[in-house]
Order: C-alpha cells, then structure tokens, then sequence
C-alpha cells in the first residue's frame, strides 16, 4: 500500500474504466492527527460507463462482445479493485418495455462474472428514462444512494429517471440532507451519468437542475464527480470541485458541440478499439491533481 503522500495510480481498463485512489486529497492534510485520519486506508474502485447492452449498428459490429471483454479485462487485474461501480446507460434504449428489462436482466447476468462481488449500479437515461426507471429499479434496487468506503463518502445522483433530464427537488432536497452530515473538509465523490453542468446542452449533454447540485456541493473543499454519458474523456472545473468523464464501452462520440449531430464516430475496422482505450491517472494527494495518461485497449 503506498503512502498517503506518495502519487496514486488511478488506471482504467477496456474503455471507460476509471480506478480511483487517494481522493481524499487535500482533506488529509486538514485533518491531522484525528481519527477521520488515522483511519483512512488507500484504495482503487473501477468506474465503468455507457455499456449499450443490446445496441446493434455500424457503430460497433463487435456490440455482443465488447461487454464480455470489458469483464475479463477487469477479471484479469493484477489488484483487485475494492469495488466496481456502472455509471450508467447499462442497456441500449428500446420503447418495447419487455425488451428493455429483457436487456437488463442480461446486462446483470454478463456482468455477474465479474471477479469483485461488490459491484455498484446507476441508470443511464437509455435504461431510465421512459419508465422512469421501473424496470431498472426492480433489477438493481434505488436509482439514488450513498455509501462511505475507506475515508470517503459516495453520492449516487439519478438524472435520468426524469425525461426532462433533472434531478428533481425531492432529490435535491434529500442530497442536502445528506451533505448537511457531512463535514466541510470531506472527502466526497459524486457518481452521476449525465454532467452536472451544462457541457452541450444542445446534444442533452447537461442536467437542467445540475447547477442547484452544485451550488449544494460548493461549500465542501474536497469534492470529485465521476459521471458517463458523453463517451469520451473530458476534464471540467467548477472552481474548486473536479468532473471528470468516463469513456463508454460501446462507440466513441464527438467532442462536445463539434459536429451539429452527436452521431457516433465511425467504426475503424484496423483500430476497433479507437476510443475505447483505458488510461492511467496518477493523483498527488496533497493538492488532489490529477495526471491522466491515455492507453490503447491492444497494440494489435
């Protein structure tokens, strides 16, 4: 286990895997010597994002088989991660409601081989969004939660049950709730699939009420969000809190706003991996910075 002080890895694996250590940051060194502190234990969780079990296109002729893929890459870790979490847009969409929980509850059986049991769920809008999230609630349980792990605290934002692409007040309410218990100094990481400000609101890159999550996380020093959704790495600010994309595991998409349509980018059959590649972030403690390395999925 590496020090607290020392630079953290943070690696992806099979596009759009994110491993996590060290997030605590900063908050560290505001700590001391308290038990908070003292009790703190390094470690790495695997983010996986945009799946689109069940899509079928140009975009991907390899769709059946990239998931199963992406499984056995993380089955194949040297170190296990503590846990795993999907950010969502598990499943492709499909209006046809038994299709759609037909995907989900295929999606949840591939899924099941993988090697590490604690294994955490979000929806995407694709799996949510015209039933609000029914389907996906019978399968996998609530679409909003937290959970501490090792010194930080985890937030599980649904912005996507809602077709209008909010986080809703009830949900803004219980989010204050929760951070009200919280000190101003912890560590926090909030998961969610769409971006919580407003990226490319033109392509339903952003959250309608993101701004009013924000400005409830604003006072807290040590914030990091973790979101899917735009297939592709992308690095944001808003002032002191951290976004940071997951790349999907299913095609590439443009950057933001560079093309009128948000059309996946062609399939390449010499480098079918183009855009699904992992990468490796390193984390330096004391100011929380990110350094983030891309890699090929292969060389071949």
């Amino acid at each position: 286990m590496m020090k607290r002080r020392d630079f953290l890895r943070l690696v992806s694996v099979g596009g759009g895997a994110v491993f996590a250590s060290g997030l605590a940051g900063r908050a560290l060194a505001d700590y001391g010597g308290d038990k908070q502190a003292q009790a703190y234990d390094e470690f790495y969780f695997v983010q996986l994002s945009d799946t689109h079990w069940g899509y079928k296109g140009p975009a991907n002729p390899d769709a059946a088989n990239t998931l199963k893929k992406a499984v056995a890459a993380v089955n194949a870790l040297e170190t296990r991660p503590d846990f795993i979490v999907f950010t969502g847009d598990l499943t492709h969409t499909t209006d046809d409601a038994q299709e759609r929980r037909r995907r989900l509850v295929e999606f949840r059986d591939i899924v099941s081989e993988l090697k590490v049991k604690n294994v955490r769920f979000m929806p995407g809008e694709h799996d949510a969004s015209l039933d609000n999230g029914a389907a996906y609630k019978e399968l996998f349980g609530d679409t909003h939660y937290t959970f501490d792990h090792k010194g930080v605290h985890f937030i599980a934002l649904d912005n996507v049950s809602d077709p209008g692409a909010r986080i809703g007040d009830a949900q803004l309410e219980w989010l204050k709730a929760d951070l009200s218990r919280q000190k101003k100094n912890a560590s926090i990481v909030v998961l969610t699939h769409r971006p919580l400000f407003d990226l490319a609101p033109q392509w339903d890159w952003a959250t309608r009420d993101g701004a009013k999550a924000v400005d409830l996380l604003m006072p807290y020093t040590n914030v990091t969000v973790f979101y899917g959704h735009i297939h592709q790495e992308h690095h944001h600010r808003t002032e002191h809190i951290a976004h940071h994309s997951a790349k999907s595991l299913i095609f590439p998409l443009p950057a933001p706003g560079s093309q009128e349509k948000r059309t996946p980018l062609p399939w390449d059959p010499a480098a079918p991996n183009k855009g699904l590649g992992f990468r490796e972030i390193e984390a330096e403690v004391n100011d929380a910075r990110y350094k983030i390395i891309e890699r090929p999925v292969s060389k071949g």
